[in-house]
C-alpha cells in the first residue's frame, strides 16, 4: 500500500499550479457570494490535504481492487435514484445525517471511480482490447454507470461520462478500424436525434433540458428570450471587464455580478465573475493555469511505468479538460446552458474534493514513473495519448 518514494520526483509544479488555481477559486466564490467564501476555502485545504495524502498510496495496490471500485460506484449511483435528494426535479444528491449533515454528488466522483476502473480493466486486456468480447463488456460495464447517472435526470454528466469512456478506450489502443466504424453510426444517429428533437415534439429530453437546446439555437425567439438572458447577462460581464477588469470583489451595483444579472455565479457561471472582474488578463490567466494542468497529467502518464498508470492521467487529464471547455464555453455562449462547474474555481465541494483525490492518483503515477536508464529495453510512449 505505501512504498518509499523520492522527494524529487514529487510534481511540485503541479501542487503548486493546483494552490493557485484553487485559491484563485476561493477569491471568485467570496466575491460571487460571500456567505461561501470560508467553506470553499475550507474544501480547498481539505482537497489538498487528500490529495496528498492519496499521492502517497500506491495506486497499483488501489486498483486491485477494481470490481470493488466498480460495486461501490454503483451502491453510490443506486441510492442516488433511491433515497436521493430531489431538487428541482432532479435526485442527485446524498444526505449523511439529515439536513444538518453532509450533503454531496456521486456522480463527481464517480466520474474518479471509473477512471480507476477502467484504468485497470484495460490493462487487465491490453492484448485482447479489440476483440467483440472484451469491447461488448466494456460497454456493457460503461452503460450502466451513465443510465444511473441519465436517470436522475443529469444529461450533461452522462455525456462527460460517455465521452471520458471514448478518450480512456482511444488511449488504451482501440483500433482505427473500429472508431471509424463506430463514427459511421455515431454521427448519423446524432444527427437524426437532433433533427428530431428540435423540429419535432417528442418527448426524447425532458422539457427543461430541451429548452436549454432551443434558447442556443434561437435567443431571439421570444418563447425562448427569458432563459437567454443568462447567458447574454454573461457575455456581457466578461465583455464589460476588458483589459484588466473592474477589481475583484467591486462594489458596482451596476456590474452583472453584485446587481445579480447572472445567476449561479458562483459555480456555473464563475467565468463571468473573472471576465468582470480579472479583465482579458484574468481569463487567459485561469486558462493557461488550466491548460498547464492538463499538460503536467499528460507529461506524468508518458512516463508512467504502466497502461493503468497512463490511463488514470489520460482519465483525469480528460476530465479538466471537458469540464473547462464546456464550462467556459457555455459562460461565452457558444455552447447551450450545461451547468458543469469550472475545475477548481466554482462553488462545490464533492467536485472540487474529487478532483484533488484525482490529482492525488496522477502525482502516485509520477512518483513510479519508470527508469528508463535502468531499463532500457522498455518501451517509452511519447506521443499525447500514447499510441
Amino acid at each position: 500500500m505505501l512504498r518509499r518514494y523520492r522527494i524529487k520526483d514529487i510534481n511540485f509544479i503541479l501542487i503548486i499550479t493546483l494552490a493557485v488555481i484553487g485559491f484563485i477559486g476561493v477569491l471568485l466564490v467570496g466575491s460571487a457570494d460571500k456567505t461561501l467564501q470560508t467553506r470553499q476555502a475550507l474544501g480547498l485545504v481539505a482537497g489538498i490535504v487528500i490529495m496528498l495524502f492519496v499521492a502517497f498510496i500506491d495506486y497499483s495496490w488501489v486498483l486491485n481492487f477494481y470490481w470493488i471500485i466498480y460495486v461501490v460506484n454503483l451502491a453510490l449511483l443506486g441510492w442516488v435514484a433511491i433515497m436521493g435528494r430531489v431538487t428541482n426535479g432532479a435526485s442527485r444528491w446524498m444526505s449523511i445525517g439529515g439536513e444538518k449533515g453532509i450533503v454531496f454528488q456521486p456522480t463527481e466522483l464517480s466520474k474518479i471511480l471509473l477512471i480507476l476502473f477502467f484504468s485497470m480493466f484495460l490493462m487487465k486486456h491490453e492484448n485482447d482490447l479489440n476483440t467483440f468480447a472484451t469491447l461488448l463488456k466494456a460497454v456493457i460495464l460503461m452503460v450502466i454507470p451513465v443510465g444511473l447517472v441519465a436517470a436522475q435526470p443529469d444529461l450533461k454528466n452522462a455525456i462527460t461520462l460517455t465521452l471520458l469512456f471514448c478518450i480512456i478506450m482511444y488511449a488504451a489502443g482501440l483500433s482505427y478500424k473500429i472508431i471509424g466504424k463506430v463514427l459511421l453510426v455515431v454521427v448519423p444517429l446524432f444527427l437524426v436525434i437532433f433533427v428530431l428533437i428540435t423540429q419535432t415534439d417528442l418527448p426524447i429530453l425532458d422539457d427543461y433540458q430541451k429548452q436549454r437546446i432551443m434558447t442556443f439555437l434561437e435567443p431571439e425567439n421570444e418563447e425562448y428570450s427569458e432563459s437567454a438572458n443568462q447567458q447574454n447577462s454573461s457575455v456581457t460581464a466578461i465583455g464589460s471587464g476588458q483589459l484588466t477588469g473592474k477589481g475583484l470583489d467591486n462594489s458596482d451595483v451596476a456590474s452583472s455580478n453584485k446587481g445579480n444579472y447572472v445567476a449561479e455565479t458562483q459555480n456555473d457561471f464563475i467565468f463571468a465573475v473573472a471576465g468582470e472582474e480579472l479583465g482579458f488578463v484574468g481569463c487567459v490567466a485561469i486558462i493557461l493555469l488550466l491548460f498547464l494542468i492538463v499538460a503536467l497529467c499528460i507529461s506524468t502518464g508518458n512516463k508512467a511505468k504502466d497502461l493503468s498508470g497512463r490511463l488514470i492521467c489520460t482519465g483525469v487529464a480528460s476530465l479538466v479538460a471537458l469540464q473547462s471547455f464546456i464550462n467556459i464555453c457555455v459562460a461565452t455562449g457558444i455552447l447551450p446552458n450545461t451547468g458543469t462547474p469550472l475545475p477548481f474555481i466554482s462553488y462545490g465541494l464533492t467536485s472540487l474534493i474529487s478532483l484533488f483525490v484525482g490529482m492525488g492518483f496522477v502525482l502516485n503515477v509520477g512518483l513510479q514513473k519508470r527508469r528508463y536508464d535502468k531499463e532500457p529495453g522498455l518501451k517509452r510512449y511519447d506521443s499525447m495519448l500514447y499510441r
